[in-house]
């Protein structure tokens, strides 16, 4: 299982929010390519960014930050946020980003994600963000009548790398993760499963780990505030 530290970034600065709301930030460093840089000389090898400003502008806001994280860490990084056409895509990968994150347009225009996956293999990833088990959209702020499972089945065949599964609920509140939900997902699509959302200590990575049914898991509060000793989640998720 692969641990993805998260820089969430808004106004150019690292945070976290609390279940996705914009106005509950908290500013975890000012220098987010000095975070990611942390984080791989602590020994992570991926970083999971998210452009949250972009989520909800519909196009990246926050690509300075990002592009300096892409030029100072050596490592691969997937980014999720603002990304939902085929020159986005491209862009992002061209600059050296190893995985891009589909979220709204996984909703909204499926067949961009298909497009994708086929000209860009194992590049893509579908961001599934739910809500009592239904897919939210645009940063969280639109509700869908869409089952996460059903999406996440809606493209079992379409070569996605992976499929990051946020519960809106949990992400933020250090309340641990929803284990149940992530890994009966895991077992309804063959598709790489990536837990996220509320992953705030050892216990909640090894439950994860446990039946071996989750590739990774992402965290970021948890470890901005020590709750999370990375080298021992590290030593954790690979033993």
């Amino acid at each position: 299982m692969i641990l993805y530290p998260a820089i969430d970034l808004k106004d150019g600065n690292a945070v976290r929010l609390l279940r996705g709301d914009m106005e509950k930030s908290t500013v975890f460093n000012e220098d987010p390519a000095a975070q990611a840089r942390a984080f791989v000389e602590a020994g992570c090898e991926w970083l999971h960014l998210v452009d949250l400003n972009g989520a909800f502008a519909g196009e990246p806001v926050n690509a300075a930050p990002v592009e300096a994280i892409l030029t100072q860490c050596k490592v691969p990084a997937q980014l999720g946020g603002g990304i939902r056409d085929m020159a986005t895509i491209e862009m992002w990968l061209n600059k050296g980003l190893e995985r891009v994150i589909l979220g709204t347009v996984a909703v909204e225009d499926p067949g961009l994600v298909r497009a994708a996956a086929r000209a860009f293999p194992g590049r893509v990833a579908v961001g599934i963000d739910a809500r009592d088990g239904l897919v939210a959209t645009k940063g969280w702020a639109e509700a869908t009548n869409v089952q996460a499972t059903d999406l996440a089945k809606s493209f079992e065949d379409a070569g996605v790398a992976a499929l990051i599964y946020t519960d809106i609920n949990r992400d933020g509140a250090m309340g641990g993760p929803n284990t149940a939900a992530t890994e009966a997902l895991a077992r309804a699509v063959s598709i790489p499963v990536i837990a996220s959302g509320g992953v705030s200590s050892l216990d909640d990575l090894a439950a994860l780990k446990a039946n071996g049914l989750i590739a990774g898991a992402i965290s970021g509060r948890a470890l901005y505030d020590g709750a999370i000793d990375l080298p021992r989640a590290l030593a954790l998720v690979k033993g």
